[in-house]
């Protein structure tokens, strides 16, 4: 038997088990204060945006591997009154741009985040404007007055990717 075989057999049958289409690397999304672990380059864009009773501005990081999207979004709200409800907002407008009602998902855990008693992730099965059905898991939490909300949506989303990408985030400082 070949001996470069007995070599490298083993760790190619790991690999066989990895996706190459998720390239893991740290963005440190500009302004945010955040750490986060995306598997494609993300974009950026901002866009101002209407949260309860002021309108500010809304930074979006977001690549898309294998089909599913990964987006980071934050702003900075300067009022800690208005921080719960932007979260029980955002998680509302989450789930009607996908048609559906949101079912709770658990606690989220960011290093850093600010406890607050609105943050936590949801999950929805809903459909894209495309018409395509769509799964979605997001998560909503908060440092200080900024507040961030993280998405991965696709036609089918994975256990170990979607824990992956939320076990990367940091808010470090």
């Amino acid at each position: 038997m070949n001996s470069r075989l007995l070599f490298w057999g083993p760790p190619l049958a790991l690999c066989a088990a990895c996706d190459p289409t998720l390239n893991w690397r740290e963005i440190r999304p500009e302004g945010s204060g955040a750490i986060a672990l995306f598997p494609c380059k993300p974009s950026s864009h901002v866009r101002t945006v209407r949260i309860g009773p002021t309108s500010a501005p809304m930074a979006l990081y977001a690549c898309t591997a294998g089909g599913v999207t990964y987006a980071l979004a934050h702003t900075e709200l300067g009022d800690p009154h208005l921080v719960g409800s932007a979260l029980t907002e955002l998680r509302a407008s989450t789930a009607a741009n996908l048609g559906t009602v949101a079912r709770a998902d658990g606690a989220i855990e960011v290093p850093g985040m600010t406890p607050n008693a609105q943050a936590g992730r949801i999950r929805m099965d809903g459909k894209l404007p495309s018409g395509e059905p769509a799964q979605a898991a997001a998560g909503f939490f908060v440092k200080g007055t900024r507040v961030f909300q993280v998405t991965v949506v696709g036609p089918k989303l994975d256990a170990q990717a979607l824990e992956t990408y939320l076990g990367g985030l940091k808010l470090p400082g």
